[in-house]
């Protein structure tokens, strides 16, 4: 992916989990903040279902930041088939070759603590992704129900937690906001 060396000697791993709306959000923003220091970044989503707003957005920063998609969301209300397992450990295997190599120094992992939850791959082999990655590498996962294990081993853990959400008042996903 090019060479673009972080700022920073050690990489650190962060976890924004929780049930609340954001943890994308803030997990793009770090991408974005990257970008703009000229340091490459790999968003790597699992259970995301199509392109949304921010791919549009972040195209604008193709040089830096690529984003890969792997697998849709539609197990969510059953159970994930073997198509939704293949493509989740395509993208653990991808995870695993960019963390380990090192480039780029900045990796997202956008909803794998879900793809854990819902056993499209197991905590050992995203922990074991993450421990063999190079020293210097970043890495952030996302997503709810963040298992006890790596939020122990994480470095930084961030909850989101839903005070009031407009939902319940039966507003719907809106281009811009949510999708």
């Amino acid at each position: 992916m090019g060479d673009s060396s972080p700022p920073w000697d050690v990489g650190r791993v962060q976890v924004y989990t929780g049930d609340g709306k954001g943890k994308t959000t803030a997990a793009l923003g770090l991408a974005v903040r990257a970008a703009g220091a000229g340091i490459r970044v790999l968003i790597i989503q699992f259970a995301k279902p199509s392109e949304a707003s921010e791919h549009r957005a972040l195209a604008r920063f193709a040089e830096l930041i690529t984003v890969r998609q792997f697998g849709g969301a539609s197990f969510i209300v059953g159970e994930p088939g073997p198509e939704d397992i293949a493509a989740a450990r395509e993208g653990l295997e991808l995870a695993r070759q960019a963390l380990a190599s090192g480039d780029p120094p900045l990796v997202i992992l956008d909803e794998a603590n879900i793809a854990v939850h819902f056993g499209l791959f197991t905590i050992e082999e995203l922990l074991a992704a993450i421990d063999a990655r190079a020293p210097h590498v970043e890495v952030i996962v996302t997503g709810r129900r963040a298992h006890p294990t790596l939020v122990e081993r994480a470095d930084l853990v961030t909850e989101m937690r839903e005070v009031k959400h407009y939902y319940d008042a039966g507003v719907r996903v809106r281009r811009g906001i949510e999708a």
